[in-house]
């Protein structure tokens, strides 16, 4: 048998490309039951992910970071579970962004512009710069190890996706769900198109309120006065309401007023949704350029106005203000209207400003003709599905989340005035008029006959075609084998941010065009934050660039950090600092496996007797077996970070910094013990890898390869419990050892003996000791005598004492030793005159007596009320066994006071 060398750090720049590209080429990402294979079994169920698609220009940033690795352990774990596992990856084309992206690239490179350029050559552009720049982010998703199915790759504007897109409209127009009309829209200036209600962001800037004069045009010369925060509207006013009940202007209503600098008349009109108490009580109404008004201008069919153009440049509505940009033209007209009389004040005012999320300039509502989703329907049915428990939602708290938006939701404007999209499949005839609607690209007016047809130009909102992805990806609208198996799928998971953008479509078209849910579950992630809590963006300098950090300290580290720091819908707070503690754990694991892996040389080829297990190894085979049933309870609850954090709390603080200390003596007794120890090692290791390998793949791989190599090479041939595979990440999940019981009787004998170690190493620590100093003890252990006496030999190796000079009695004190240590129901005796002050000593006793007393009396209190009454008798059985053991404790302090007088 020949030792096996092991680096003593790991190099994860060695490991991981090396690891991930062994993988793929092993096939190992894809259907263990593919339906596109020969023996291909359609009963068993598969578990089905498909990635949120990043946007083609997206480049890898936390939010990425975290959803990759989420769905990779998901994956990961239901590929341990044995189950047929199809993790679909693609990407989204991102209209708005990839057009902004390439129109930004050809005015730097060629002083080119897009209509310079004209559509047709546009379009080859992108799909150019698409092939150059759009794998990019796939390649840093690998980064970070996710187990995709690269082969299925799909792509928002593939060819079959774009029949998917063509046919889930042609279905909703000829169902009359779709419909083209004049509706106010939100229009961004900047990108000159429309945008959903989704895709507008609300900030809070400071503004001004203006407040001026609507002069009557019975000559009077009365006026009412009227405040707004956007005087360039005032050119397309159709009228001014009051609240009908208003006594100041009562005597107007059904008046005539003249709006400013353009002599144009329009009525006093009344009505209810007029606030009193804002402003000045009387309301300019502007059906074309605000919603509310333009409900208002509905109700009282008044006339709609246009004052912007698509460039948010005045028309011709404007009279003299044609031309003029917004806001030149908000300066200009305030102050004609100055010069005029017409002004009355200015006051400082806040304003809640609309800006588009990817231009970020200011949203102008207006009234434009676009394509819209009758969209209650599909929210009807969506609605149900969570209601009747077809779909969870995780955390259940966006429940109700979900049900307002889908219970108010309005009509979804689909068309975008861009050029990079999947093109409205409507085209006109120029003869005629006939509008057509097709499937397939027409050659003759179905009407007419007509050749000559024109395509709309306008494309669909991005969000069209996202919400076809789950079944749009696997085929649809064909039955193909790959529809037919994975779909519906299993889980979406995504953040929360995106609920309404994206989950909420998906639902509503899945329902719609398959019949069934596309999921299941949706499990939501929350938003990652700065170290403060803060959100972190470029501008602030706190952004944490993810593959920065994965250069620094593993991809394994950085994944760790998220998935343990996570909870479902909440959001975390990411340093730099948690990643370098986690690559500090990663450290660990790695040390571990050493020791393990070094280890087995020392073990013997065979072993006479039966296993024959000491506490140490009772104990933590309980605590595995524990650990194992409580990480497939979170599992099932998607509480994956608690999870992790209890598998990191077991390696580290029980296996390494208890077990693997004891195992050392126990490897040095030889023969059998050592025997039954090393296989011992090699189960817990390998259970506790299996049960890492969703968090952290690189490491775990890595390391039980070695540690299966270096089993095979033993003479005893160790092999775990469920033998080993090729490679971990298609080996089984652990199961607890469910033939035996929990060993509660381990449990709390270690527990006992780790109290002890604990606090003689407290104590030292507290009193300087030096760590190779071995000090004399007694420990009074009562019924525990025969138990300790058999660890005497763990305690002293642990505790740093003279093995020779432990003494384990039932009871007695030795006069030379230093009273103080009471804990688990056992005391404990230290010789420690040449280190301690007994004043001191005395000192400390006395405050520890102290606190316990108000233990018991907190308890006793407690007791004594109507808690014994109202709580459960289990809670308050557990509190009187604490009152019990606070009392002994209390009590044998007392007689080691008694004991140094």
């Amino acid at each position: 048998m020949s030792d096996i060398e092991m680096a003593k750090a790991y190099d994860f720049k060695a490991t991981e490309q090396r690891l991930y590209d062994w993988w793929e080429k092993q096939g190992y990402f894809k259907p263990t039951n593919d339906p596109n294979e020969p023996g291909h079994d359609p009963s068993r169920k598969p578990f089905v992910i498909s990635i949120p698609p990043p946007n083609v220009t997206g480049e890898l940033h936390l939010g990425h970071a975290m959803f990759v690795s989420m769905e990779d352990l998901m994956i990961r774990y239901h590929r341990m579970l044995g189950e047929p596992t199809l993790w679909v990856p693609g990407s989204d084309h991102a209209g708005i962004a990839t057009q902004l992206q390439v129109e930004k690239m050809l005015m730097a490179t060629e002083e080119v512009s897009r209509e310079e350029l004209g559509r047709e050559k546009f379009i080859r552009r992108t799909w150019e710069w698409k092939e150059k720049y759009g794998g990019m982010i796939f390649n840093q998703i690998r980064r970070l190890g996710a187990s995709c199915d690269w082969s299925r790759t799909r792509f928002t504007l593939d060819e079959g996706l774009s029949r998917a897109v063509r046919e889930a409209f042609v279905c909703l127009y000829e169902k009359g769900l779709i419909y083209r009309g004049p509706r106010m829209i939100n229009w961004s200036p900047g990108l000159k198109t429309a945008v959903s209600d989704l895709e507008v962001e609300y900030s809070e800037e400071p503004g001004t309120l203006y407040f001026f004069k609507y002069m009557l045009a019975d000559g009077s010369g009365e006026f009412i006065a009227v405040a707004t925060t956007r005087p360039e509207t005032i050119l397309a006013d159709t009228a001014v309401a009051v609240h009908p009940d208003d006594p100041r202007y009562q005597k107007h209503i059904s008046k005539m007023v003249i709006v400013p600098m353009l002599g144009r008349e329009v009525p006093v009109i009344a009505d209810e949704y007029v606030d009193r108490e804002f402003g000045t009580g009387a309301l300019k109404i502007t059906p074309g350029h605000d919603p509310n008004d333009y409900a208002i201008g509905q109700k009282f069919n008044l006339p709609i106005l246009s004052m912007l153009d698509e460039s948010a440049r005045v028309t011709e509505v404007g009279g003299p203000y044609a031309g003029l940009d917004r806001f030149e033209c908000r300066k200009k007209i305030w102050a004609d209207m100055n010069n005029a009389g017409l002004v009355i004040k200015e006051q400082p005012y806040t304003l809640n400003v609309p800006r588009t999320q990817r231009g970020g300039e200011i949203v102008e509502p207006m009234v434009s003709t676009q394509w819209f989703v009758k969209i209650q329907p599909l929210a009807d049915a969506a609605l149900a599905a969570v209601k009747d428990g077809s779909i969870k939602i995780v955390p259940e708290r966006f429940t109700k989340v979900y049900y307002n938006w889908l219970e108010t939701i309005q009509d979804w404007c689909i068309s975008r005035q861009l050029w990079w999209g999947h093109r409205i499949p409507v085209w006109y005839c120029s003869q005629c008029g006939e509008q057509v609607v097709s499937r397939q690209d027409p050659t003759s007016c179905q009407k007419c006959g007509s050749k000559v047809l024109t395509q709309d130009p306008d494309v669909l909102d991005t969000w069209f075609s996202s919400g076809l992805w789950p079944f749009s990806t696997l085929g649809w609208p064909e039955e193909t084998p790959d529809y037919k198996y994975f779909y519906p799928t299993s889980i979406l998971e995504t953040g929360y941010d995106i609920l309404f953008f994206w989950v909420t479509r998906m639902i509503m078209d899945g329902i719609e065009f398959t019949g069934k849910p596309p999921f299941h579950t949706v499990y939501l992630h929350g938003l990652i934050r700065d170290e403060k809590g803060t959100k972190m963006s470029k501008t602030k300098g706190n952004v944490i660039d993810p593959l920065g950090v994965m250069d620094e300290m593993g991809t394994d580290a950085l994944r760790f950090t998220l998935l343990v720091g996570s909870t479902p819908g909440n959001d975390m707070s990411l340093s730099v600092k948690k990643v370098e503690a986690n690559r500090n754990f990663i450290n660990k694991i790695w040390n571990a496996g050493r020791f393990v892996i070094n280890a087995l040389p020392n073990a013997p080829a065979n072993a006479a007797d039966k296993p024959n297990f000491t506490l140490a190894d009772r104990w933590i085979k309980t605590r595995l077996d524990q650990l194992i049933q409580d990480v497939d309870r979170l599992f099932g609850q998607h509480q994956y970070g608690e999870a992790g954090r209890q598998i990191y709390e077991f390696f580290w603080s029980e296996f390494a910094d208890w077990y693997l200390e004891i195992t050392k003596q126990q490897m040095a007794a030889g023969s059998d013990l050592a025997f039954h120890t090393a296989q011992n090692l090699v189960v817990i290791m390998d259970t506790t890898l299996r049960l890492l390998h969703p968090f952290v793949p690189f490491i775990t791989e890595e390391l039980w390869g070695i540690l299966r190599s270096a089993c095979q090479q033993h003479p005893a041939n160790f092999t775990p419990p469920s033998g080993w595979k090729d490679a971990l990440m298609i080996a089984d999940w652990p199961k607890a050892s469910m033939s035996t019981p929990m060993d509660d009787a381990a449990l709390e004998d270690f527990a006992r003996v780790m109290d002890i170690v604990r606090a003689i190493r407290n104590y030292r620590t507290e009193k300087n000791v030096k760590p190779g100093t071995k000090i004399e003890a007694m420990i009074v252990a009562g019924d525990k005598k025969s138990m300790l006496e058999q660890q005497a030999g763990v305690i002293a190796s642990l505790a740093h004492l003279d093995p020779q000079k432990v003494l384990i009695t039932t009871k007695g004190i030795l006069t030379s030793a230093q009273p103080g240590l009471v804990v688990s129901g056992v005391e404990i005796y230290l010789t420690l005159e040449e280190v301690i002050n007994r004043e001191e000593e005395k000192q400390r006793m006395q405050a520890e007596l102290k606190e316990t007393v108000d233990q018991i009396n907190r308890l006793q209190t407690l007791l004594g009320g109507s808690f014994a009454e109202r709580a459960p008798a289990a809670v308050v059985e557990k509190e009187k066994q604490k009152l019990d053991a606070f009392q002994q404790t209390a009590e044998k302090l007392k007689q080691q006071l008694h004991s140094m007088k």
